[in-house]
């Protein structure tokens, strides 16, 4: 009977925990993501992408946010769990019944490795897997809205050797003095090499694919770096179907697990993040230890939220201790993210950066123990 009873306690704690978490890092996350998703209008507004193509980016950064989020809504979670049994004075019915506050710890801990395995496999393979597929998306997407290249004194570069100029918008939608660089046949309508294009007046038609350019002139390079004139009244120029400017590779957190530690083996040094440069080397092994690394502390700040467990409703520090746990561990996660930017720096940097949690473990796991050995009511 006291076996299922236990079962019956673990079972209730942990889905209590489990609600906690998922309200917290989604609720989070959903504030992260729409900020995120509003500076990403850019990607419409500037650069010209589809609104189909901002969308799946947008939601491609979702792994990206929540991976972020787990050690911090782990900690909230935990908090909140155990202050409500303590709210509802349900720990005083599980220390009457026997139940030792040393296996409330240890079912803490147990749940936090789950959620070590949880954040490796978002951080080692998921994450980057959506990140890569996102500059995949960005590197082959279209140009799809002319206007977005037509900025009012400003000169606009997304299309790759493509230079746009135009100094004054009107307002019916006109445009005046517009200047088009070509450096290598971008605009295969106009010329097969490198031209320059100028324009008293253009408009945009209503498909908002062509720009119709009047009064103005092509100045083309021939052979032999000949310039050649042409003067019209009214030209066309198609610019959807243009490939944006992007990064060709992918950066560095958005590589495959096995691809950088390829590179710490210096097997793949012709990859744009990797080189024999220590610079380069340093941030490699930085991301290797963000992903596998980071999700060592979460068991850690397990045990520092176990310490709320020992506080009682008429002890006068009681209002108190819940924000201080909570402080610690968000010191915790904070010290973590600092100490990752110099964990690659050398070996010893690194040995440093996975043991200083690891040795913390036992030690704190210790003084929990001793904490409560006289602290069982049964």
């Amino acid at each position: 009977f006291a076996m299922k009873m236990k079962k019956t306690i673990y079972k209730y704690f942990f889905n209590e925990f489990i609600r906690y978490f998922v309200v917290v890092v989604f609720a989070l996350a959903s504030i992260i993501w729409t900020i995120q998703a509003v500076n990403f209008l850019d990607l419409v507004t500037d650069d010209g992408h589809a609104f189909k193509i901002y969308l799946l980016y947008s939601f491609l950064s979702i792994p990206k946010v929540l991976t972020k989020l787990i050690p911090f809504s782990f900690l909230v979670a935990s908090l909140l769990t155990i202050l409500k049994f303590e709210k509802d004075n349900e720990l005083i019915i599980l220390w009457t019944s026997g139940l030792n506050k040393i296996h409330i710890v240890n079912l803490v801990f147990r749940i936090s490795i789950l959620f070590v395995f949880l954040q490796l496999i978002m951080s080692s393979f998921i994450t980057p897997q959506t990140l890569n597929y996102s500059r995949f998306l960005l590197k082959n997407s279209q140009l799809q809205f002319v206007p977005s290249l037509l900025k009012e004194r400003r000169f606009n570069d997304t299309v790759e050797q493509l230079t746009i100029f135009v100094n004054k918008k009107n307002d019916d939608g006109s445009y005046e003095n517009i200047f088009i660089r070509d450096e290598g046949k971008v605009l295969t309508n106009i010329s097969e090499g490198s031209s320059t294009i100028f324009a008293k007046t253009a408009y945009i038609s209503e498909n908002e694919k062509t720009l119709v350019l009047l009064n103005g002139n092509i100045q083309k390079v021939e052979n032999g770096n000949k310039i050649n004139v042409i003067k019209f009244e009214k030209t066309e120029i198609n610019l959807s179907g243009l490939s944006t400017k992007t990064i060709s590779e992918p950066k560095i957190q958005e590589t495959s697990t096995r691809q950088i530690l390829e590179c710490v083996q210096k097997r793949n040094f012709y990859k744009r993040y990797c080189s024999h440069s220590r610079n380069a080397l340093k941030d490699v092994r930085i991301e290797i230890n963000k992903r596998f690394g980071m999700p060592i502390f979460i068991p850690l700040i397990a045990l520092v939220s176990c310490f709320l467990l020992s506080s009682r409703r008429d002890k006068k520090n009681l209002f108190l201790n819940k924000y201080f746990y909570f402080i610690f561990g968000f010191l915790i996660l904070i010290s973590s993210e600092i100490s990752v930017r110099y964990s690659g720096i050398s070996l010893n940097h690194t040995l440093a950066y996975f043991l200083s949690p690891v040795l913390s473990l036992p030690l704190v796991y210790v003084f929990l123990i001793r904490k409560f050995k006289y602290e069982n009511l049964s």
